[in-house]
């Protein structure tokens, strides 16, 4: 007899971190004896995990008023498609991770349509760091059972409202655990003891090949002419962005490798220092030890109406400086974040007491993400949710592919 887990993701990100807790899934349902189905809204990672995928979520998602209008209707078309999906075939248990605004919908879908079925949110929306109102967490109370929380204050946060979180640790710890070090991930991609590695890492999501890549790789240009020996490696978010990032390289005459997707871990841990947009894989090179500059921005629009109407003030965007509350490594938003500054932040930090600095900040940041096991904790604490009472759907009910 078959129990199944419907997942909803959105992101690189979140496709990355949905994969491994579905292999742990898979892993520790064997050994408990459990035969398992897994439904998914995500990616490639999670498919190729065993997730059956019912829609790919990690090219429609944004961030932003005016960035989030072309997905409008991709997003509601795949969510339509999901909900028939579980209409015919009701998940046992259901797992959100992070992507908020459609997984609420998603949660509440679920809560209403299938009020018994468990919902449990891993790695959670990051209202704790910078909710503008208690709207959010609120309705997060209102459809989840469960939050498995990957920082302490996280778990505090969601506490205080009410709702059972449990810290477990961050997953990336696990992830990262058996990446070759510096050296051997430099030998591995054939880079020379007297090369300069530096990481560029612009986009994972269509908005920012418009709002971001260019100022880094105009910065990377002025790196270039200042230090002759570097060279650039710069991983595949997604194929679709080669493109662009090929005539990117051209225009800016960039010594510059693209590297797919899969190899991009070994590129980080390779590099030297990164120009990265802020996101998951800060915290990928914090582990690493790799010091980064950090940038984003948004439209204008959506500024504006953050700062000016909304009031939004954030003490931080990277999620390696949110850790510790202070600045670990430099940060350039919105109108600052120019190509000249960005080199000059370069050029700044590549200097060894600065590395050092950052390097010994990182610590203290990898103190906060747990132990090692967190995919297994969490997939043992979903796995107990599952009712053992509840009647078991036959194999021959499963989804097809």
């Amino acid at each position: 007899m078959k129990r199944r887990i419907f997942i909803s993701t959105g992101e690189v990100s979140g496709d990355l971190q949905g994969a491994t807790l579905v292999t742990a899934l898979f892993e520790q349902a064997k050994v408990q004896g459990i035969e398992l189905e897994i439904l998914a809204l995500g990616g490639a990672r999670m498919q190729q995990a065993g997730a059956t995928l019912l829609g790919d979520t990690r090219a429609i998602s944004s961030i932003g008023l005016v960035e989030a209008i072309p997905q409008i209707l991709p997003t509601l078309k795949l969510q339509r498609q999901a909900q028939a999906v579980l209409k015919a075939h009701p998940p046992d248990l259901v797992i959100l991770i992070d992507y908020i605004g459609a997984n609420l919908k998603i949660g509440r879908f679920v809560r209403q349509q299938f009020p018994d079925i468990p919902i449990v949110y891993y790695i959670a929306p990051q209202e704790w760091v910078w909710s503008l109102n208690d709207k959010n967490t609120n309705q997060i109370a209102a459809i989840t059972d469960r939050v498995l929380a990957i920082f302490p204050e996280e778990a505090a946060y969601y506490q205080r409202f009410g709702i059972d979180a449990k810290f477990i640790g961050h997953p990336l710890i696990d992830q990262l655990r058996h990446l070759p070090d510096r050296q051997a991930a430099r030998q591995q991609l054939g880079i020379p003891p007297e090369q300069v590695a530096l990481l560029l890492s612009p986009a994972s999501r269509t908005q920012e090949l418009k709002y971001l890549l260019p100022e880094i790789f105009a910065a990377a240009q002025t790196v270039q002419s200042q230090i002759p020996q570097v060279h650039f490696w710069i991983p595949l978010a997604l194929p679709q962005f080669r493109p662009a990032i090929e005539a990117a390289i051209a225009k800016y005459q960039l010594n510059a490798n693209i590297i797919p997707g899969d190899q991009g871990r070994i590129a980080i841990a390779a590099a030297d220092l990164a120009i990265t947009k802020s996101g998951t894989i800060n915290l990928e090179m914090a582990l690493l030890n790799v010091p980064q500059v950090v940038t984003y921005r948004l439209s204008a629009f959506t500024a504006w109406v953050g700062y000016k109407l909304l009031k939004l003030t954030i003490p931080f965007a990277s999620p390696v400086n949110l850790v510790l509350m202070r600045e670990v490594v430099p940060e350039l938003l919105q109108d600052n974040m120019k190509a000249d500054a960005i080199a000059a932040k370069v050029l700044e930090t590549i200097q060894p007491q600065n590395r050092e600095r950052i390097l010994a900040d990182y610590q203290a940041i990898r103190d906060e993400f747990g132990e090692f096991g967190v995919c297994d904790r969490a997939a043992n604490i979903i796995l107990e949710m599952l009712n053992p009472n509840a009647k078991s759907r036959p194999t021959a009910d499963s989804v097809p592919n």
